[in-house]
């Protein structure tokens, strides 16, 4: 399918910004390696090799007697009995990092949280849990949290923003008032009230969330509807009995969907920063969850281990900063202002005709 001369406009300047080009890159190659994190970070093995026969832990619990233990129980492979019959009749493949983030390290030499150290590369919280495992798990769910709520906020609040603009009305003016509510509303205080009533979880604060960050698209796809929608195609599509629903969804919200998606980037780093607020203050995942909010309570909870509190501050902000500089690409690709480097301006094709009319007609004078 060929690329029209806008998208390729656009992919061309997203391209031109290097900041936000890498950046993008950079944010998908960590994140990727983040969705493999049982693979990355697990204290039981990707792969057993046991008498002939593969086993793949990491997907599925096997009891001990399967490596002829003693107890028909979920295998322990840092059991020393377990890892000496495995190594005796076939071998097992461990991850890179042998902990997952609930594993507690109940050989460590020093209490904890420990200093970082060849066996805890950014040392262990206060429960004796390897932080670099926690980071990877943390990391995913606050990127796939943010995901999703970027994306139910923004179907919601278009086609909320859709409807108010192309109707008008009764319609908006009822629109208007239900965002007015929804703006006053205390969500903090609400989430402190809800989480007081219903232990909290990811779909629960997920929808919760969704709840009262829907409205944040509205102002600009009905800005654009209702200028739209008095235009001249707009009018040509209705006299030819077009539906409502196709003059919105096909002809308008093309053009309205440009600001909105310029804007997606920093609504993604806005949801992260508010899950990360919410773990930090004990109101967001369940205890125990891996959560970079989670990291930096750690780190104000034990002062004494700088490394917490730095590990948790460098990791958000870098992923900020990468969806940040993204944001800033994004804008620069749906600027109409900004053309190829190189590309002449729509004026440059007649000034250069005058141009060389002008010096050919010096030239015929002078001979």
């Amino acid at each position: 399918m060929p690329i029209s001369p806008i998208t390729r406009r656009r992919l061309h300047n997203f391209r031109a910004n290097g900041r936000g080009f890498w950046s993008l890159w950079f944010f998908l190659i960590v994140f990727g390696l983040s969705i493999f994190a049982e693979v990355l970070a697990n204290d039981e093995p990707i792969l057993v090799v046991y008498d002939g026969e593969l086993y793949l832990p990491i997907f599925h619990d096997y009891p001990e007697t399967t490596f002829d233990g003693y107890f028909p129980t979920k295998t322990d492979y840092s059991d020393p009995f377990v890892k000496q019959q495995i190594a005796d009749n076939g071998f097992m493949v461990m991850p890179l990092i042998p902990y997952d983030h609930r594993s507690v390290d109940w050989k460590l030499t020093d209490p904890a949280p420990t200093a970082p150290s060849d066996r805890h590369w950014l040392g262990t919280d206060d429960q004796a849990r390897d932080v670099v495992a926690r980071v990877i798990y943390g990391f995913r769910i606050s990127v796939v949290f943010g995901l999703l709520m970027t994306f139910l906020t923004t179907l919601i609040g278009v086609f909320a923003g859709a409807v108010q603009g192309y109707f008008g009305g009764w319609v908006d003016l009822i629109f208007q008032r239900v965002m007015e509510i929804f703006g006053t509303l205390p969500m903090l205080m609400i989430l402190i009230i809800l989480a007081s009533i219903v232990e909290p979880s990811f779909w629960w604060l997920l929808g919760v969330m969704v709840l009262f960050g829907w409205p944040w698209p509205v102002g600009y796809v009905r800005a654009e509807f209702l200028r739209a929608r008095n235009l001249d195609f707009v009018k040509a599509a209705k006299a030819l009995g077009l539906a409502d629903s196709m003059v919105m969804f096909r002809h308008i919200l093309p053009n309205a969907m440009v600001a909105t998606l310029t804007f997606l980037p920093f609504t993604l780093a806005g949801s992260i920063t508010t899950l990360t607020a919410l773990d930090f203050i004990g109101f967001g995942l369940p205890p125990g969850s891996a959560s970079l909010g989670e990291v930096l309570a750690q780190g104000k909870a034990n002062l004494q281990a700088p490394w917490l509190g730095l590990t948790g501050f460098f990791v958000l902000s870098i992923m900020l900063s990468l969806l940040f500089f993204i944001g800033e690409a994004v804008r620069d690709a749906f600027d109409p202002r900004k053309l190829f480097q190189g590309e002449p301006t729509p004026a440059e094709p007649g000034i250069e005709a005058k141009d060389t009319a002008v010096a050919s007609r010096a030239q015929g004078g002078g001979a």
